[in-house]
């Protein structure tokens, strides 16, 4: 959430972007941070399971809104 904000704060939409790309790098650490918990038994399955789809939904809306300003900026707005 952080890297989205401090990206929005950007002045270009490539900037912003860029910020987009690290957040989804974070929600991919997340999930690997998930797997170690699974293993040190931190947390059960069920909750390996479901926290482990909000990273999915995340990194899809992510990697949407990456598009949607490609796209936005590819039709030179």
């Amino acid at each position: 959430m952080s890297n989205i904000a401090e990206g929005y704060s950007r002045q270009t939409d490539k900037e912003f972007a860029q910020f987009l790309y690290i957040a989804r790098g974070s929600s991919a650490e997340v999930q690997s941070q998930l797997y170690v918990a699974l293993d040190l038994n931190c947390i059960d399955n069920n909750k390996f399971e479901y926290l482990y789809q909000e990273t999915v939904n995340i990194i899809k809306l992510i990697s949407g809104f990456i598009k949607y300003l490609k796209n936005t900026n590819d039709k030179g707005r």
